[in-house]
Parts: structure tokens; C-alpha cells; sequence
């Protein structure tokens, strides 16, 4: 930017200019800068400015984000200027030089045209009063100074700028020289620029300077620091590089070799594998030649080390007492037959064959079923130490793997890390979340972990920073999901998947009176003596505090009585505190979850279903109602394509059945059919609603209530199948808890409703059933002797409440 002072008289200003925003630059008059212009209404504003007398309104937008600026989002000053000159550029742009005119202020807008133009008053400055004039001269001798000074300590500044300062009389045109060199924001420039008395746009530009003048100081201060610093380093490495040669003169002090000396000792002892120990034989001999100060010699120093450390042949000693392991097992865990039977089979065939390739377990379950403890307590009944790997949201195939070590900063992936911290071959691996590993152009973790989890491969693994294989077949990995709709099929295959159901009340009363209380009662400094929690003040907790498959939320709430027990201790008050039902809300507030609820009475149209959810089971209910209409059928209730294929399969049922139950053949090309499952936030998918469907559908054109004690579940087929489908222990779990006495499910899940605990079929009935007709025949009420043809009428109350923040898989 430069001034240029003009003898000649300004020229006349009109009183509508075309107007260019600009984004990122305020300018001043008398600057002249180049400006580089690609938006089309701008180029159209500089296009009108040439065509009449080459001037223009230039004005700072107040957001540099509006591609297309309004009136309003431009300050109301700006500067009047002259197009100098106008180059087209290549790529559609237009560079302009302008010069700097005049202050002028913006009166209203012309939005018709293609580009912006305003009708404009020019700005003039007040004149100076002879009473502050020595303060004047006094502010303008400071920032030409000022401005000399920070040419000096390093700011770019044009020697031309300093001299026609240096030459300057006019308070506000060194004012604006000056602001214009100060590299400032947009909105502290824009405020200089609106200040039109030249005394005061002086004092800010001078207190300005000041601090500029400031923060230059401090840097070259810095600088001069650093500088030190850099020569006082320099100085240690030519004293050091003298005393090196001084002590070869003396024959002492050669660290490297004697360094080398104990890598080739360790890795002896070490007992690595033939194949290792040649390659780490063979890195040595190449250290012997290397300069000690070569940066390859760092590196190769590091690798040698992780070397020499790993556990190759270090190994704990598995505990082979099957009673004592199953003693653990059952210590740490209530319940988890499944699982606590598997580790103790392990142990019993790895008691009669000394050689077993460790098996590879992978935990599905809801969140807090206790899968990542449990992999700690089978650690401890075996006697290994414990890993614990978290991949979720992990997208590094190099966090497997580890960097080539040629990589600056490169470290083994994160099993060999884990193994070396460890200081054992055998420990029990943990990978927690493997259904939440990600995958990006670094690679897929995925993909790595199947040479690891493979039994068949991963004797020689090899870690792309030690270049060598490792025998992982003695570590027992074990891994945990959720779900596995998102594990990688192969990766999938090679685990032995073992499922982990939500607890029942039951259950859960037993952890919280054996782990969960005394684990918070020893957590917040409490004994037996001072909190005792009654049964039922603990079933009040799981049904009215909590609804999770799993225990976090139940311990948390347990957590939270304590801490209130606790400050009453702290306070001083004395005696036991106990914990009873009727107490429950006094400590932790209203319940939070209100029980699941059955229909009340039978009704036309609306059918019970049971659904699968993240934490356990719940109940739901299929509407069905018929209207007037063409014949089309109206999905809602936020279902999944899945689903919706199900509604269609059941109504395709009904219609194929249409004579067997009395309904006339033109009743569904002159009715239209609506199907709802509440509730409509939720999103819901799955295929078991099924039967639920066809049932609310059949109910609602024959006018034949639903039993509403009777609750179901099941896929459907065209030709009036029942197949089978999953989560059947949590669907019994929610039918238990909202009260319903009768459930149908397929014949095909006998072996999993066989393997349900009898605590939570007692009181209940099942009915396994192969086709629809039988699941009609329960449920739905006989037909009155008098009943007329086909009934559309709508089904009755919704006795649901929303239950937000949950996804349905029915």
C-alpha cells in the first residue's frame, strides 16, 4: 500500500456510487492498494464504476463468511475511490488498482440493479481548535517516531511510508497513513475509519502504536534468546565432540560399544527363536560400524531394545485347579453359567495336554452385562495377567501392526505394546467394542486383527516395526460387542461367539446384595452397621430407577443413596440408615421409569407384540384401523424397511384368508387400511411383528376384539408360517413386566424357550405355535352368535406411554 499526496483538487464526488464489498481489508483515503475481485455483482459494480466515472464506494462486509452481502451486512462507512486501473485475469477475476478518495457514508440502497449501489454523503473532517493543537503536534511527532521505531525492530514497512510520514502535516492523514501499516483486524480498522474528528483518530492510532511497539519488543527479545540458546548449544556439541576424543586418546568412555556388549548379552537370555536371534545378531554387527551420532543410529538402538525386552519365552504359570478356578469365577460373577463353564473345559483339557493353542472368545451382550469384568476375573482364575485394548472408533490398521521402524517415531502396534508392558506371553488379552472398529484410507483394523485372532496364523505374527514373527498362540484373546451386525463376516467366523443376555430381576438382586452394595459401601467409607438396603427397597431400584439389560445405572443410583448416607456420617449424625421403598424418593428423587403396561381390556384392531432392545425387552403394540377408501395401505409409526415388508406379508395373508373368515372380497378395494405402532418417535425394524400384524389386521376387518392378556411374537410368511426369531429371554422379561400371563411364540424357538431360567416362566403360558391360525385362534376373542358382515371400526385407547431415547428391533 502507498500514499500518494495529489496537489491537484479533489474531483467531484456524485451522490450514487456502484458499492464493492470487501471481505478481509478496510481502506483509508489516499491509500492506493490493489484489489483482486471475483464475485459476479462485484465485478458488476466495477464494470458500472468504468462505464460512467471510474469511481466507487469501497465498504468492509462485517462477516467475511456472506458470499452475497445485503445492505445490512456492510458497515454504513466506506471509502470513495478511483478505479485506476482494471486487468481481466485468466481465471474470471478482475484486479483493480485503486486509490483512496474520501470518508463517505452510506444513505440507502438500490437493490434493483444487478449490482449494489448506494446514494452516498461525503464525510468531512471537523477542523482542528487552536486549543489542542500542541497536543496535536505532540500525538503526531510520538507515532512518527513510533513508526520509525517499528521499521527499526523488524516490522515490514516501507522506507517510502516512513519518509512521507516523516513529510506529513495533516493530523488525519497520518492518522490514516499510519493505521493503514498497522496490519490491524477489520473492526479495529473500521473503528479508526469512522472516526472522523482527527484528534481523536489520532490518539487511538498513537495508543495503537503503542502497543505494537510493545509486542515487537518482546519479540526481538525472543529472538535474541533463542539465538543464545542455539550458540550455547552449539558450544556443548564441539566441548563434547572434544572430550570424546580426548577420552579415545585415553582409551576410555566408549558407550556405544559397551552398549552393544549388553544387547548381545540380553538377547542370549532372552531365548528367542533361532530365525530373532540371527536378525538381531545380524542389527548388531551393523551398530558396531555406525557412527554413534547418526540419527539411524537411534533408531536402531530403540529397535534392539524392544528386542531384547519382549517376553519370548516368558510365561505365568496357568492355575490348573479346576475347583479353585471355578471358586473365582463364581466369587467375582453371579450367574454367566455359560461362560464360567467354557473357561473351566479350557482348563481341564489344558490340564491333560501340556501344548493348546489358546481358544478365542468373543462376548455379546447390552452395555453393562458385565463382559470387560469378566474378562479380568477369567484372568485371575487362570493364574495370567490381564490386557485390556479398546478399539472403538479406531481407523489405524498401524495401531495392529505398529510404523516400519524406518518412520520417525515409529513403536510396535498396540498387542506387542501390551505384551512387552506385561512382560509375559500368555496373558489374557482383552479387545473391547470390536463391533465399533472403523476403516479409512490408513486401512482396516479389521482386516489386521484376523492374523492375530486366527490360530492357524498367528504363531508368526509379525508387527510391521519388528519385522520378525511372535508367537501370539499362547495368548488367550477375548473380545466384546454389543452387536455383531457390524463385525466383518471373516473376522466373525474365526471367534466362538458367546452371548450375554440382560439380567433378570433376580439376578440382579443377587449381584447388587453379593458385588454391588458392598462394593459402594467400601467405595464411599461406609460399614454393614451404618447403610443397609432392604430386598424390596432394591427391587424398587431396578424396576422404578432403572431400565437397562445391564447394571451401571442400578449401581449408580446405589452409588448415589451412599454419598447421601455418607455426608450424614460426615456430619456427625449416629445409627444404622435404612433403606426401604417407602425411602427411595427422599434420597434419589421421583421414580424415572414408570412399569410397562398391558392393554386393559380386550379391544378391536390392537394387538400386544414384544420387541428386542438394546437394554433387554419391551412391550409393543400394533394398531390396525380400516376406512373408506381405494384400497391402499398406510404404514406409520417410524418402521424399518424390514417391517414394513412384514406388514405387507401379513396383509397378503389376511387377504388370501379373506373367505375363511367372512369378509367380503370388494371390502378391500373400497377400504383403506392404516397400520401404527406406537410409539412414533421410536425408530422400530425387525421381522418378528409378523404375526402381531396380521392379527391386528384380521382383528380389525372382522371386528373381533384381541385378547388383551395374550402377547405374541413371531415372523410370518405368505402361506401363514410362523418362523422363528431372536431375543426370546428379553421378550419374556418385558411380557413378565407389564403382567401378561399368556404368550405365543414359534414351535421353532423350543430349544431357546427350554433354555430360559423357570424363575421367569413361572405363572406364565406359552403356546408354540407353526401356523397363523393358531395364533388367531388365542387371540382373538370368538364371535358373538349375532355378528354381522365385516366391521371397520377403530381400535380403542392407547394404553402406552412414550418411552424415549431407545431403537426397537422387533
Amino acid at each position: 500500500m502507498n500514499e500518494e499526496r495529489k496537489d491537484e483538487e479533489q474531483p467531484t464526488i456524485p451522490e450514487v456510487l456502484p458499492v464493492l464489498p470487501l471481505r478481509d481489508i478496510v481502506i483509508f483515503p489516499f491509500m492506493i492498494v490493489p484489489l483482486y475481485v471475483s464475485r459476479d455483482r462485484s465485478i458488476k459494480a466495477v464494470d458500472q464504476a468504468l462505464a460512467e466515472n471510474r469511481m466507487i464506494l469501497l465498504a468492509a462486509q462485517k462477516s467475511q463468511d456472506e458470499d452475497e452481502p445485503t445492505p445490512g451486512d456492510i458497515y454504513p462507512v466506506g471509502t470513495v475511490a478511483l478505479i485506476m486501473r482494471m486487468l481481466k485475469l485468466p481465471d474470471g477475476r478482475i484486479r483493480v488498482l485503486v486509490q483512496g478518495l474520501s470518508r463517505a457514508r452510506t444513505v440507502s440502497y438500490d437493490e434493483d440493479l444487478p449490482h449494489l449501489q448506494a446514494k452516498i454523503e461525503t464525510v468531512a473532517e471537523p477542523p482542528l481548535t487552536e486549543a489542542g493543537s500542541l497536543e496535536i503536534e505532540a500525538l503526531m511527532r510520538n507515532v512518527k517516531a513510533a513508526l520509525e521505531r517499528s521499521q527499526n525492530l523488524g516490522k515490514p514497512i516501507s522506507p517510502e511510508v516512513v519518509v512521507i510520514a516523516n513529510n506529513m502535516e495533516e493530523a488525519g492523514r497520518l492518522a490514516d497513513l499510519t493505521a493503514s501499516n498497522l496490519d490491524l483486524k477489520v473492526e479495529g480498522a473500521q473503528a479508526i475509519l469512522e472516526a472522523l474528528d482527527p484528534a481523536e483518530r489520532l490518539r487511538r492510532v498513537h495508543e495503537l502504536m503503542t502497543k505494537e511497539l510493545e509486542v515487537l519488543t518482546m519479540q526481538q527479545e525472543i529472538s535474541s534468546q533463542a539465538k543464545g540458546e542455539m550458540d550455547r548449544t552449539q558450544r556443548e556439541f564441539f566441548l563434547r565432540q572434544q572430550l570424546k576424543a580426548i577420552q579415545s586418546e585415553l582409551g576410555e568412555g566408549n558407550e556405544l560399544a559397551e552398549e552393544i556388549v549388553q544387547l548381545a548379552e540380553k538377547a542370549k537370555k532372552a531365548k528367542m527363536p533361532k530365525p530373532v536371534l540371527e536378525e538381531v545378531q545380524r542389527q548388531l554387527k551393523k551398530l558396531e560400524r555406525m557412527h554413534p551420532d547418526a540419527a539411524e543410529t537411534a533408531t536402531l538402538r530403540n529397535w534392539l531394545d524392544w528386542m531384547v525386552t519382549l517376553p519370548w519365552s516368558k510365561s505365568t504359570k496357568d492355575n490348573l485347579d479346576l475347583k479353585e478356578a471355578q471358586r473365582i469365577l463364581d466369587e467375582d460373577h453371579y450367574g454367566l453359567e455359560k461362560v464360567k463353564e467354557r473357561i473351566v473345559e479350557y482348563l481341564a483339557v489344558r490340564k491333560l495336554k501340556d501344548e493348546m493353542k489358546g481358544p478365542l472368545l468373543c462376548f455379546v451382550g447390552p452395555p453393562g452385562v458385565g463382559k470387560t469384568s469378566l474378562g479380568r476375573s477369567i484372568a485371575r482364575a487362570l493364574g495370567r495377567k490381564f490386557i485390556r485394548l479398546s478399539l472403538g472408533g479406531v481407523k489405524d490398521e498401524a495401531e495392529i501392526r505398529g510404523h516400519r521402524r524406518t518412520y520417525v517415531g515409529s513403536l510396535p502396534g498396540r498387542i506387542i505394546q501390551g505384551i512387552h508392558q506385561m512382560g509375559a506371553n500368555n496373558p489374557v488379552f482383552m479387545m473391547d467394542e470390536v463391533d465399533k472398529v472403523g476403516a479409512d484410507f490408513r486401512g482396516d483394523p479389521s482386516s489386521a486383527l484376523l492374523e492375530v485372532l486366527d490360530p492357524e496364523q498367528n504363531f508368526s505374527f509379525r508387527d510391521h516395526y519388528l519385522g520378525v514373527p511372535f508367537d501370539l498362540s499362547n495368548v488367550m484373546f477375548i473380545t466384546t460387542a454389543n452387536l455383531t451386525d457390524t463385525i466383518q463376516p471373516a473376522f466373525l467366523d474365526r471367534m466362538e461367539v458367546i452371548r450375554l443376555p440382560g439380567y433378570t430381576e433376580e439376578e440382579k438382586l443377587q449381584i447388587a446384595r453379593r458385588h454391588l452394595v458392598p462394593k459402594q459401601l467400601e467405595e464411599h467409607g461406609l460399614t454393614p452397621e451404618q447403610l443397609v438396603f432392604t430386598d424390596k427397597a432394591l427391587r424398587g431400584l431396578i424396576n422404578s430407577y432403572t431400565r437397562e439389560a445391564g447394571l451401571r445405572n442400578f449401581e449408580r443410583e446405589i452409588a448415589a443413596i451412599a454419598r447421601k448416607v455418607a455426608r450424614r456420617v460426615a456430619e456427625g449424625e449416629k445409627g444404622k440408615v435404612r433403606v426401604t421403598p417407602g425411602s427411595l424418593q427422599r434420597y434419589i428423587g421421583a421414580p424415572k421409569t414408570l412399569p410397562e403396561e398391558r392393554l386393559k381390556k380386550d379391544a378391536v384392531g390392537i394387538a400386544t407384540g414384544l420387541a428386542w432392545t438394546a437394554t433387554g425387552g419391551d412391550v409393543l403394540f400394533v394398531e390396525a384401523s380400516t376406512m373408506k377408501g381405494k384400497g391402499r395401505l398406510t404404514l406409520t409409526g417410524h418402521l424399518g424397511d424390514v417391517m414394513k415388508e412384514s406388514a405387507q406379508a401379513a396383509l397378503s395373508y389376511a387377504r388370501s384368508r379373506a373367505k375363511e373368515w367372512g369378509i367380503r372380497d370388494e371390502f378391500f378395494a373400497a377400504n383403506d387400511l392404516h397400520i401404527h405402532v406406537p410409539e412414533g418417535a421410536i425408530p422400530k425394524d425387525g421381522p418378528s411383528a409378523g404375526i402381531t400384524m396380521a392379527t391386528a389386521l384380521i382383528s380389525a376387518f372382522t371386528g373381533r376384539a384381541v385378547r388383551c392378556s395374550v402377547a405374541m411374537t413371531g415372523e410370518i410368511t405368505l402361506r401363514g408360517h410362523v418362523l422363528p426369531i431372536g431375543g426370546l429371554k428379553e421378550k419374556i422379561l418385558a411380557a413378565r413386566r407389564a403382567g401378561i400371563e399368556t404368550l405365543v411364540c414359534p414351535k421353532l424357538n423350543q430349544k431357546e424357550l427350554d433354555e430360559v431360567p423357570s424363575i421367569l416362566k413361572r405363572g406364565m403360558t406359552f403356546h408354540l405355535v407353526d401356523e397363523v391360525d393358531e395364533v388367531l385362534k388365542l387371540a382373538l376373542v370368538p364371535a358373538p352368535a349375532s355378528k354381522a358382515s365385516p366391521s371397520g371400526k377403530k381400535a380403542g385407547p392407547r394404553p402406552y406411554r412414550a418411552r424415549p431415547g431407545r431403537q426397537v428391533t422387533v
